[in-house]
């Protein structure tokens, strides 16, 4: 898709300029008249913050050339959207080979990394499509870049690191979007272990070993399945062996019913989207080890289907978790929690990493609280917690923190039970679900727990996203490990 050289091509289509109010415009010298060059500084000097788009000039002999005047005071994801909005006019205009000049930008601008990486981030992350039961692909795609920079081995090292994040952003899109009875848990399974060849190491825990160990919370939720349940842990050893590793972990509900305590036939068809956490995970992991991280990392997620049958659980049942504490099952529909209560455990216990960060499409009163603009972000650690909202600003993958809080152990405290999983009396959902999940990190190791259910998928489309599965997450973790843990 990309190229990358010192000169424009008479080839393309559609070239995108990027223009600033300190721009030298003399690598135009040849096409550009001092009129208009005036024109166009006059523009980007009155831009105090942001980008615009800059139609055509108004000269036929331009006819292909689009000015976008960005300002230096921008942050991180508004570079990406910039990436989008040339994608987006390209498409809009019919136009599918692109090409986009660096070197009209001052050298503050166009030397900064970061601020190639995110154009060419957005540029990726708009230019998705899926279209893999299609009998024939109709996506309104680009279908070639030329990077034209004076610094060839410097767009190059942007470009690679763009690919890294691309790459776990996509990962997490296809696996949201592929449908659940092509993505039940083996496959989901068959899916990680092609990651291998990025250098993750990969275990499987099948459903003999998970009965095994005593992993009963999660093996309840996909009883009532003919797929057999499983746990993938990912392994990723970027630094010294001796360094405590960061802890990732997913929910994977393939296809969520609601189990006995059916859901509505209503946009039940949505609920393929219920494993997106395991899905942001498994991105993550993969952009880790593309980009070579240096760090180590384990993300593990846990993998069933919630269906009603003669052997599903029941509302009403109890069981043992991992952890040896006991759970009743208030309702069969609050299972995501189910599978999280053992593999958090399980992570903390056997890899004892510098931090957990649970993401979860956990709750429904989570959308009615934040909508589609933050996930909900639960920590029992204010230092990990607003690392992460920070890492989510400079994203545009925002979170909101809410409240933990003993005084609301007591709504899922139950009679017969250590636990019950749901709040049987109402109110407080998306706090109830994460006061649960804590009573589940057994020593003070550091834990945030993210209720994507508002954000993982998208009905609209936005600068960088089509609508559909977001990859909400994958931007955001490999930020916060990259600005506090390499």
């Amino acid at each position: 898709m990309f190229n990358i050289s010192t000169k424009y091509s008479q080839n393309s289509d559609f070239k995108a300029i990027l223009v600033n109010k300190g721009s030298n415009l003399s690598s135009l010298r040849s096409l550009i008249d001092q009129k208009s060059a005036n024109e166009l500084k006059n523009k980007a000097s009155k831009n105090k913050r942001g980008f615009t788009f800059i139609s055509q000039i108004n000269n036929s002999k331009f006819k292909n050339f689009y000015f976008f005047n960005i300002n230096e005071k921008m942050i991180d994801h508004e570079y990406q959207d910039l990436g989008g909005l040339i994608v987006s006019e390209a498409l809009s205009l019919k136009k599918d080979k692109i090409e986009i000049l660096f070197d009209t930008l001052p050298k503050q601008i166009k030397n900064n990394k970061s601020i190639i990486q995110n154009i060419l981030v957005g540029i990726l992350s708009k230019n998705y499509s899926f279209s893999n039961y299609k009998q024939k692909d109709q996506s309104k795609k680009i279908a070639n870049v030329n990077l034209v920079c004076s610094n060839k081995n410097f767009v190059k090292q942007a470009l690679k690191y763009a690919e890294s994040i691309n790459a776990g952003v996509t990962e997490t899109r296809n696996l949201v979007t592929t449908p659940p009875n092509i993505l039940n848990p083996v496959n989901f399974v068959n899916q990680v272990k092609k990651l291998k060849k990025f250098g993750l190491k990969i275990e499987i825990l099948d459903e003999a070993k998970l009965k095994k160990i005593g992993m009963n919370a999660l093996l309840g939720v996909g009883q009532g399945s003919s797929s057999k349940s499983y746990v993938a842990i990912m392994k990723w050893n970027g630094t010294k062996k001796n360094s405590k590793p960061l802890g990732f972990v997913g929910k994977g509900v393939c296809f969520d019913t609601g189990g006995i305590s059916l859901k509505p036939a209503r946009f039940m068809e949505e609920m393929k989207y219920d494993m997106a956490g395991a899905g942001t995970v498994t991105g993550l992991m993969k952009t880790l080890a593309s980009r070579k991280a240096k760090v180590n990392a384990i993300g593990i997620i846990g993998l069933v289907e919630n269906m009603p049958d003669g052997n599903a659980q029941r509302p009403g049942d109890v069981v043992k978790s991992y952890s040896g504490k006991s759970i009743e099952i208030f309702n069969t529909d609050a299972e995501g929690r189910l599978v999280l209560a053992d593999i958090l455990t399980y992570i903390e216990k056997r890899f004892n990493p510098k931090f957990i960060i649970n993401l979860a499409t956990l709750t429904g009163a989570i959308i009615i609280s934040l909508g589609n603009e933050f996930a909900g972000l639960f920590s029992n650690n204010d230092q990990l917690a607003d690392r992460i909202n920070k890492s989510g600003y400079k994203d545009n993958e925002k979170a909101w923190r809410l409240p933990l809080n003993k005084n609301f152990d007591k709504l899922i405290d139950s009679q017969i039970a250590d636990v019950q999983n749901i709040n049987y009396i109402g109110g407080a959902g998306s706090i109830t679900a994460a006061q649960f999940l804590q009573r589940f990190i057994l020593k003070k190791t550091p834990w945030a727990h993210l209720d994507i259910a508002g954000m993982a998928w998208n009905k609209k489309v936005t600068k960088t996203i089509p609508a559909g599965a977001t990859g909400y997450g994958v931007k955001l973790l490999n930020r916060l490990v990259e600005d506090y843990y390499e």
